[in-house]
């Protein structure tokens, strides 16, 4: 019987072979896998909420403003009174005798009233009756300028819905004009840049800036409209912030458990706990008896338990 010689050329076989275009499946697939990510980061995607500005802030909620404001000329702010490393009104966190925070120094220098408030305005402010208003401020003594900032803190407390239009009579200074002024500042939007560039040409400090912002209660407020307040354990990736805020529940636990939950020194606590644990993590394989736990509980041979039953160990 005579035999059919084999085709020799290079693409022959000696099977069943049909056409194959490994463009148009690269094509089909990739479409595939855009139309996928899209549906996906559409349902599970992190909101890309914009910078929340001054000029915002002062759109939005200038009685807020209006009261952080006053709250920096009274020293009463959070950031005035925070201490290292922003200023030496306080020593600080510490852990037990140790004051760890103090010891680190002042190293970003922060005076609220003066950087926040009166700097800016003598810089930006053209009109007579805020020039005026930092005149009487600047030569007031510490002592008469701190009573007004104070008394004009504790009035727009008592107003009706903090309204500064509704405080009531008192001596209060220069301190609303100044107030007034600085919304009106910041409602132009020249504020956004004074806390950020510090003198030079690109801006890239943003922690005088947060500071200010964090020392009202607007930022806070949109903070919990997106469920990310201490308390309600909200994380939030946003753009470019990778690999996110995901990896922090290791920390923020600790935030809502006491002793930390109600310590002044939560911060150094919670950063010392998870410091020693990182740590322990770090050195299991050195540690005695920690490093025999993966023996002793045998997840290996859970995972590879077909080997161990053909070899019987």
């Amino acid at each position: 019987m005579a035999r059919t010689p084999r085709d020799t050329t290079p693409d022959s076989h000696a099977f069943p072979t049909r056409p194959y275009d490994l463009v148009k499946e690269f094509c089909i697939a990739l479409g595939a896998v855009i139309v996928i990510v899209v549906i996906l980061a559409a349902v599970f995607g992190s909101p890309d909420e914009p910078a929340v500005t001054y000029k915002q802030w002062a759109a939005q909620d200038p009685a807020d403003l209006v009261a952080t404001t006053a709250g920096e000329l009274a020293g009463s702010s959070t950031s005035a009174g925070y201490g290292p490393p922003y200023n030496t009104a306080s020593d600080g966190q510490a852990l037990g005798p140790l004051t760890l925070q103090k010891w680190g120094g002042v190293t970003t220098p922060v005076d609220a009233a003066n950087y926040f408030v009166i700097a800016p305005l003598t810089d930006a402010a053209t009109d007579p009756a805020t020039r005026s208003a930092l005149s009487r401020w600047k030569g007031a003594s510490p002592d008469q300028q701190t009573a007004w900032a104070s008394a004009y803190v504790d009035a727009l407390g008592q107003a009706p819905d903090n309204d500064p239009a509704k405080v009531a009579a008192g001596d209060y200074g220069p301190v609303p004009q100044l107030c007034a002024a600085e919304v009106r500042l910041a409602s132009t939007g020249m504020l956004e840049g004074r806390f950020t560039t510090g003198g030079a040409f690109y801006g890239t400090d943003s922690t005088r800036s947060l500071l200010f912002l964090a020392d009202g209660g607007y930022l806070e407020s949109l903070a919990r409209a997106q469920y990310l307040g201490g308390d309600q354990w909200g994380m939030m990736n946003e753009t470019g912030n990778y690999p996110g805020q995901p990896w922090l529940w290791f920390v923020s636990l600790w935030y809502q458990i006491p002793p930390f939950s109600t310590s002044d020194n939560a911060d150094v606590q919670v950063f010392t706990i998870a410091g020693v644990l990182f740590l322990i993590l770090l050195l299991v394989p050195w540690i005695p008896g920690l490093n025999r736990l993966p023996r002793y509980l045998g997840v290996h041979r859970l995972v590879w338990r077909d080997w161990h039953s053909r070899h019987g160990s």
